[in-house]
């Protein structure tokens, strides 16, 4: 049998500071892990909005290009309409004025 020494007195006394100091740590290993885990959300929600913005920036400017690209074709597409209507009328050779007032009227409606 092992004999009683003054070391093996300090073993558990050594354990109940070790217990001692887990508990007091705790809280506050608690509180960072809150913190941490706060800042990582918070990190995200902006990530998030930042990603929409730039998503809902694109969508304006392919819109806006879409509409540019309407305005440039309406008098391309009058023009293609009033041509078509003046050889369909079997004009031989459409003079300048004659396919500008077709294109007004196509445009007015």
């Amino acid at each position: 049998m092992a004999r009683a020494t003054a070391l093996n007195d300090q073993v558990p006394d050594a354990a109940g500071q070790a217990g001692v100091l887990v508990l007091g740590d705790a809280t506050t290993l608690a509180a960072a892990a809150l913190y941490q885990s706060l800042a990582h959300s918070t990190a995200v929600l902006y990530e998030g909005a930042a990603a929409q913005y730039q998503r809902s920036q694109a969508a304006a400017q392919a819109a806006a290009v879409l509409g540019t690209v309407q305005l440039y074709a309406i008098g391309t597409m009058a023009g293609a309409v009033a041509t078509g209507r003046i050889a369909e009328a079997g004009a031989a050779a459409p003079s300048l004025l004659q396919l500008v007032e077709s294109a007004r009227q196509v445009h007015k409606g």
